[in-house]
């Protein structure tokens, strides 16, 4: 049988693992922090260009219906 871990060695694996998980939790964060920072910029390049289209649309709208023969015909 295998003797039980002391309380020393066992806090020692607990304090190992605590600072694992205090590293993943850091490179967690800086994942998130990135990936919100180009969320965030793609939002507002998306909105840009649904303003430019909405233009485009209503500029065309006020020009001749795309359906109108050609005054030459």
């Amino acid at each position: 049988m295998t003797e039980p871990a002391s309380p020393a060695s066992r806090i020692d694996a607990l304090e190992i693992r605590i600072a694992y998980l205090d590293e993943t939790i850091e490179t967690l964060n800086s994942t998130i922090t990135a990936q919100w920072k180009q969320i965030d910029a793609l939002s507002r390049e998306m909105l840009a260009l649904r303003e430019r289209l909405d233009d485009a649309e209503m500029k065309s709208e006020t020009g001749s219906p795309p359906d109108q023969p050609p005054p030459h015909y």
